[in-house]
């Protein structure tokens, strides 16, 4: 299995959540369907088959998170020597040339990506256009918007 790579934070949110399904959610589904149970009948119980739906969901996403974890490279960016160039990791402010528009975005894994959060993933256009580059480089950028010009004001490591 190849690696994925992730982010410092991205790596501890997936742990949080991890935890979180399987010390809390795991047995309050296992107390919902215990209890489901007790009332008879399990043919026409809707309250043991949304519990029991809800434990293949939690069981699933258990399965999704680990494999994730296990195949996850964390790379942090600040502890790597890139002589301020564009990596995984870095957050880089831009501005649109065309009509001057300033954007900050950070490169984050698949899994982080969050466009509300200016968090795009390594696998994206931008991102791909933007690996390696330096401050004060002008980066043509294909959008869906159509192409962009954009250069590249800050590069942080945070």
């Amino acid at each position: 299995m190849s690696t994925i790579p992730i982010t410092k934070r991205g790596a501890e949110l997936l742990k949080e959540e991890l935890h979180r399904l399987k010390h809390i959610e795991r047995p309050a589904v296992i107390i919902a369907i215990s209890e489901a149970r007790a009332q008879g009948d399990l043919s026409e119980n809707a309250e043991y088959d949304a519990a029991k739906e809800k434990q293949g969901f939690i069981e699933g996403r258990i399965q999704e998170l680990e494999g994730k974890l296990s195949a996850a490279q964390v790379i942090d960016p600040a502890s790597l020597d890139v002589s301020g160039r564009v990596v995984f990791g870095a957050t880089v402010d831009l501005e649109d040339l065309e009509d001057g528009t300033k954007l900050t975005y950070q490169i984050v894994g698949d899994d982080e990506a969050d466009i509300a959060l200016n968090k795009i993933s390594i696998s994206s256009p931008i991102a791909r256009a933007l690996i390696s580059k330096e401050e004060g480089d002008v980066v043509a950028v294909q959008a869906p918007g159509g192409n962009r010009e954009v250069e590249i004001l800050a590069v942080r490591y945070v």
